[in-house]
């Protein structure tokens, strides 16, 4: 359970002159055999991987821990789970307030570098239609990307609010892990991790707490995505020779940013909170 507070400064055309953003969160290496490794500086570097990059801006970034006696570990991508949610829906706020596209404002803020985050990005662009393609009424393009574990995966997705409920039809990946050595494993890899991603963003899928103890016991109370939720899924991979990098966790982080974009571009609100809240 993480909390983000940012404030941020930008002019009418989306130059951001200044960003300052507070991480509240328990450290979810403390107590293991990583604190030693991972904790510097009173900082658990998972909770702030993945923030402000592959972005050129002014950042202040500080980070707390408070101590809670609720035992935690990581899950699939760590924590790229909600810095990437934070960072890639502000981001697209920050270009719809200014009117700009949401990929070339991406793009013009990663200014000469990042070539890998750029190629993945306009990648999915390509392979989606995004821009070229008209999308049937109430539907609008999404997009994030994201880097974790040395991999980046940039989604564009088409999503609707369908019947008062968020509803994702159809995600394009853009990957770039250098050298795929099994492309149907790298293909396998984002189609779970997209479907997982899903998982954390349907409204009541939340885990929650009452007098200590967890309140859902079965999945009678706890929403799982079902086929009928599962969306048209096409990963595309940027050819490269260069030495593999890591892709069993990379395809989990963006799948939520983009699809809250979409939802807020197609005239529904700007979600603040994973899962999404329909109230």
């Amino acid at each position: 359970m993480h909390l983000h507070k940012a404030e941020i400064g930008f002019d009418a055309q989306g130059n951001i002159l200044g960003w300052d953003h507070v991480i509240v969160g328990q450290s979810i290496v403390g107590g293991t055999p990583f604190e030693s490794m991972m904790v510097k500086d009173g900082v658990d570097i998972t909770a702030v991987e993945g923030m402000k990059e592959p972005y050129v801006m002014p950042m202040r970034l500080s980070v707390h821990h408070p101590r809670i006696n609720v035992p935690v570990l990581w899950w699939r991508s760590v924590g790229s789970t909600h810095t990437a949610f934070v960072m890639e829906t502000l981001i697209d706020e920050i270009a719809q307030t200014t009117k700009q596209d949401p990929v070339a404002y991406r793009l013009k803020l990663m200014g000469d570098k990042h070539p890998r985050h750029k190629a993945a990005l306009q990648l999915a662009v390509e392979k989606s239609g995004y821009g070229k393609k008209k999308l049937p009424a109430g539907r609008a393009y999404g997009v994030a990307v994201h880097e974790s574990f040395s991999s980046v995966v940039a989604y564009v997705v088409e999503a609707s609010m369908k019947n008062g409920q968020p509803k994702l039809h159809k995600v394009t990946a853009g990957v770039h892990c250098n050298l795929a050595v099994n492309p149907k494993s790298v293909e396998a890899q984002v189609q779970g991790a997209a479907l997982m991603g899903l998982s954390m963003c349907l409204p009541g899928a939340a885990i929650t707490l009452k007098d200590g103890v967890v309140e859902q016991s079965n999945f009678s109370d706890f929403v799982v995505p079902r086929i009928t939720d599962m969306p048209q899924i096409a990963v595309h991979i940027v050819p490269s020779a260069d030495a593999p990098t890591g892709m069993g966790e990379p395809g989990l982080p963006a799948l939520a940013p983009a699809f809250a974009n979409a939802i807020a571009r197609a005239g529904g609100k700007r979600w603040r909170e994973l899962p999404y809240k329909l109230t």
